[in-house]
Parts: structure tokens; sequence; C-alpha cells
């Protein structure tokens, strides 16, 4: 197999303690990189570094992990620019706009979706991100939530099926017959398709009986359940993902005193999504709160086409350290190992040897610059595991 030494590394991120400078980051300067067949089987001192078969000098450039960006919503048709304007304009979110994007998304063809969805997927890629999540919830229906997992399937392992997103509008008044349907002939025809199992647990969506009726059938049927949660108000939505052993718990933006020691206490990361909270001018969660608590936070896009219509998890870093009270290196490491861990995924997140060689090289002398740059495409080329793009 050919190994490829990659060198002349300013500045280099691994998330590895034992790494570099010993802070959780692991930053080494002056650094190197083996890679073999797609995963890392060396890290150190660039005038440490072993023979390799091949070699590429960045150019003092930092290099980073790839981005993981564990929830997003990237199987849908249409657009919400209006409502976007209108939000700006002063009217305030409350979950409704999602049914106009199930019914342009009913209407498109499966090659529509699949468009869209990898225009967004080149997106992500092109601003460092090499691993995302992809939900369903925008078809509401057996038929069309099958094909949007269908269609996400073929670019990410990691599908959510997300059929409890919202009820739709031909279930209007019938709410017990909707859940029925989600958690019995939807979700039969969904987890062969999927790896999680998620509920909007939130004012305007489900309450916490009905997330938990959705999740314990997916549970039962081999999927691992998230929430979404505390997005629109607090609520028990948090303390039940905990109950349940969730993965993770997402949005946050509403957070008790209860939430935070549940999270401190148990195995469920935090996602926050700093891209909603820009584009519904909401409150910013209180992620100090979280963080000086020792709950394991990640930070995720959430790109959607009504609430968070950005596929740059730079631009959430630059948010998070701006308007929620993180460190440039808390950011970083929630946007990558923390995502990591939100998806219970043990080979990314990380350049340490075994990993895979996920990582994004910056056109910058240090990650620093993704926060002190904001809006700038620092990424000048993405590396997943043998592949590289520019």
């Amino acid at each position: 197999m050919t190994t490829v030494l990659h060198t002349g590394i300013g500045e280099l991120v691994t998330n590895d303690p034992a790494q570099g400078d010993g802070s959780r980051l692991g930053v080494l300067t002056d650094a190197a990189l083996v890679v073999e067949d797609g995963s890392v089987v060396w890290v150190g001192e660039r005038r440490a570094a072993p023979a390799a078969d091949e070699r590429r000098d960045l150019g003092g450039s930092a290099v980073v992990p790839g981005f993981v960006d564990s929830h997003a919503h990237l199987v849908f048709a249409g657009d919400r620019a209006e409502e976007f304007a209108a939000r700006m304009s002063g009217q305030p979110y409350a979950a409704g706009g999602i049914a106009t994007t199930v019914a342009a998304t009913r209407q498109a063809g499966d090659a529509t979706l699949a468009h869209g969805l990898a225009r967004l997927a080149r997106e992500m890629r092109r601003g460092g991100i090499t691993t995302f999540e992809c939900k369903s919830g925008y078809g509401l229906s057996v038929e069309h939530e099958a094909r949007s997992l269908a269609v996400a399937a073929k670019l990410t392992p990691e599908t959510t099926f997300l059929g409890a997103h919202v009820v739709p509008p031909e279930y209007r008044g019938r709410r017990e017959e909707y859940v029925e349907l989600v958690a019995g002939p939807m979700l039969a025809a969904c987890a062969p398709l999927a790896r999680w199992v998620d509920v909007f647990c939130d004012r305007g969506a489900f309450d916490v009986d009905e997330a938990r009726t959705v999740l314990a059938a997916g549970m039962a049927a081999g999927l691992v359940p998230r929430l979404h949660a505390g997005q629109l108000g607090p609520g028990p939505g948090i303390r039940l993902a905990v109950e349940l052993g969730a993965a993770s718990v997402d949005h946050c933006t509403y957070t008790t005193d209860a939430d935070v020691e549940a999270l401190a206490a148990g195995t469920t990361v935090a996602t926050l999504l700093p891209g909603v909270e820009f584009s519904t001018r909401s409150p910013w969660p209180d992620a100090r709160r979280l963080l000086d608590a020792g709950v394991t936070v990640a930070l995720a896009t959430d790109c959607n086409p009504g609430t968070s219509y950005t596929s740059s998890m730079a631009f959430c870093i630059a948010l998070a350290v701006r308007d929620m009270g993180f460190t440039p290196a808390e950011a970083l490491w929630s946007a990558t190992a923390g995502g990591a861990a939100a998806l219970r995924r043990t080979d990314v997140g990380r350049l340490t040897p075994g990993h895979r060689a996920d990582f994004a090289v910056l056109d910058a002398p240090s990650y620093l610059h993704l926060a002190y740059r904001p809006g700038v495409p620092l990424v000048r080329e993405v590396v997943t595991g043998t592949q590289h793009a520019s």
C-alpha cells in the first residue's frame, strides 16, 4: 500500500491531548502526518517524519480534522427565502413553514431530490465537512419518507428517520393517528434505510409522550435515538433524551438547571446549531453554562431550507465564538470531535493513528482564523481518506 507524507504543516490540530501542546486540541507545530490506505498511521514533528512513498508539502498551512456535521436536513425541494425575509422583518418562527417544504418535496421527483442533496453535499465538502448526517422529515408519508432516506443513503451512512417532524396538514386534528402511522407502517418502511430515529419535541411539533412513543418504537426496530428539543421554549424533551440514552439532543436553545444537570450526568451530547439562532433571530443558547458543567457539546449546521440555510461549519464556528461564549478551541473541538461523539463515531473527528485521514488544509497559519476571519473561504483543500479536492 502507498504511504503519503503530508509535511510542511505549520499547525496541526489532532484533537489528541497526548500530542503536541497537551491541550484538548493536541496542537503540533511544524508538523507532518503519514497516510496509508485512507488512515492516519503517524503524526508528529516534521523533522521526525518517517520515509514514505509520496511526499506532499503543504507550505506552512494549518491542518484541522475534517468537520463532522451531525445535524442536517438535506433532502428537500423548494425555497423559503420569502419566509426568511418575513422573519427579518419581525415575524417570529413557530415551525409552521415546514409544511411548505413538505408540499414541494412531495411534488418533486427523485432526480430533483438527489440533485439538491448532491449540491449541498458538494458545498459541505468544499467547506471542510467530511462526515455529515442527513434526516428525512419533509415527506411525512410512508412513501415519501422512505424515498427521502433512500436518496440520502446514497451519499452518507448517517441517515435519520424523522417522520415525527411535524403533523402534516392531512392529519390536522388526528394527531394520534399520525403518531400511530409514524411508529408503525412508516417506521417499518424506513428502518431498513436509517441508522437513527429522531423527533421534533417542541411547541408546535410533538409533545414528550408522543416523542417517547416514536423513539421507543424506533429503538425496538434497532434504530438509535436522537432528539430535537429546547428550540422554541423550555420543556421535558432534553431530559427525555438523556433518560433514553439518546446519542444527542439538538438545539438546546432553552435549558433549565435540571436539563444541564441531566446532560452533565448522562452520555447524551448537546448539539448546538448557531445557524438557526442567526436565521431566526432567536436567543443564543447558553453554551458557556453547558461547557462549564462538563457537558459534551457538538456544533452542527442544521442546514435546511427554512431556519438555517447554511452549509458552512466555519460560519457556525465563528457564530459560536462571537455570540455563544465558546473559545475558538472549544468551537473547533465541538465541530470535529464533538460531532463525532454525537454520531457515536470513533473513526473520525481526530487526526491520530488509526483514524480516517479526513482533514482540511486551511489557507491560514492557524485554526484561530476560522473565527478570526468570518465569511472567508479558508479551506484550500480537503482530504477524505485517499481522495483530495481543492
